[in-house]
């Protein structure tokens, strides 16, 4: 009794390390977001400034372009007449020339240096606006993480019953939270990151082919520049959604299932067969949570495992009762034999029982399996 209750308290101190690590986070990510947000702001004044100087420069230097020409011309005059004026005459038109000339060339210089500035402030914007967005999407996607973690945790305490399953469980949810880093990592490095990165050259593309080509290839490059950027975010939402889509606390469970196994049709080119019976109407949020994650876990592995053609998602939802079928057509296994990698159905099966519901797992390999679940609802 007494390592029971080390073996709960030592879970107790992973999980609140883990949201703890997870929400501190979250407030760095919010203080870059912020610190960047107030030197966009003062980088805005600043540029308007500039802008503001630049205009006024080129004002006046035009104006002593015009007074220089106009000066050059006197003294070209007097040169040529030089009998008609006096010695000091020339020399106060020629000094006058210089003095203008020299102005102007201060003036175009100045002029020069404030469009470098004007330009760097503008990069120097356009960096800033991209580490905002990429701040306050990765904020969303740690509270995503977050929510995930206080809900599917909270109660692990209780429904682990034995000491020592209560340890491996916590060290495979310590690595199951390493690999979802890892895997999350990847998929932001390799899909949305590359793909905004790519945004960023091909948007300073489009600038420099406006100038130097026109607007009709500047147009042709703005819808490559539309095509990456709905790439972008088709991507980042399906990241999110296999997180948590925000749907199931918008829609509810049906609707959410719909798009959810949709997604996953579409983007593992996978053929999905979804139906629904009984009620439609809401139920409360942690029959919907955990309906949701079983349903996708078995999709999930029918995925990933079984390298299925096609997958039948069939629920009903009573007053009483909710039943999940979940039959795949893929390579099927064992279900006597213990695999290393079986933290997903540990999951499922801790999920079942929390909820005080029966589950049934019938394959066979080479014949596919078939996931069957039921679970009381308590009113």
């Amino acid at each position: 009794m007494k390592q029971s209750k080390t073996g709960d308290k030592a879970l107790d101190y992973i999980i609140n390390e883990m949201v703890e690590a997870v929400t501190n986070s979250k407030d760095e990510i919010f203080q870059i977001s912020e610190d960047s947000r107030n030197e966009f702001e003062k980088l805005t004044s600043e540029l308007t400034e500039a802008k503001k100087q630049v205009h006024t420069l080129i004002t006046e230097g035009d104006k002593l372009e015009q007074k220089v020409k106009f000066s050059r011309m006197r003294l070209s005059e007097v040169s040529k007449q030089f009998q008609k004026y006096s010695e000091q005459d020339i020399r106060r038109v020629y000094e006058q020339t210089h003095s203008l000339q020299m102005d102007l060339s201060m003036t175009r210089e100045k002029e020069k240096q404030l469009r470098e500035r004007r330009d760097d402030l503008e990069l120097r914007l356009r960096n800033l606006e991209e580490t905002i967005k990429r701040a306050e999407a990765l904020g969303g996607k740690i509270s995503v993480v977050q929510n995930y973690l206080m809900e599917d945790f909270k109660n692990v305490s209780d429904v682990m019953k034995d000491a020592k399953e209560k340890q491996q469980f916590g060290l495979q949810i310590i690595e199951a939270q390493e690999e979802e880093r890892r895997r999350l990592s990847r998929e932001i490095h390799d899909g949305p990151a590359q793909m905004l990165a790519n945004v960023m050259l091909r948007s300073d593309l489009v600038d420099r082919t406006y100038r130097e080509r026109g607007i009709d290839e500047a147009l042709a490059e703005m819808k490559q520049v539309r095509k990456m950027v709905r790439s972008a975010l088709y991507e980042v939402r399906r990241i999110i959604y296999d997180l948590r889509p925000m749907a199931l606390d918008d829609l509810g469970l049906i609707p959410t299932l719909k798009k959810y196994l949709a997604t996953v049709e579409d983007y593992n080119q996978i053929k999905i067969s979804f139906t629904s019976f009984g009620r439609e109407s809401r139920l409360e949020s942690k029959y919907e949570v955990a309906l949701f994650r079983l349903i996708q876990e078995a999709v999930q592995n029918a995925v990933k495992h079984a390298e299925a053609s096609h997958i039948q998602v069939k629920i009903e939802i009573t007053r009483e009762v909710a039943r999940i079928i979940v039959k795949d057509d893929g390579k099927g296994f064992d279900p006597k034999e213990k695999k290393d990698q079986s933290f997903g159905l540990v999951g499922m099966r801790e999920r079942v029982d929390m909820l005080e519901g029966e589950w049934n797992i019938d394959s066979s390999i080479g014949e596919g399996t078939i996931v069957t679940i039921q679970m009381p609802i308590s009113s």
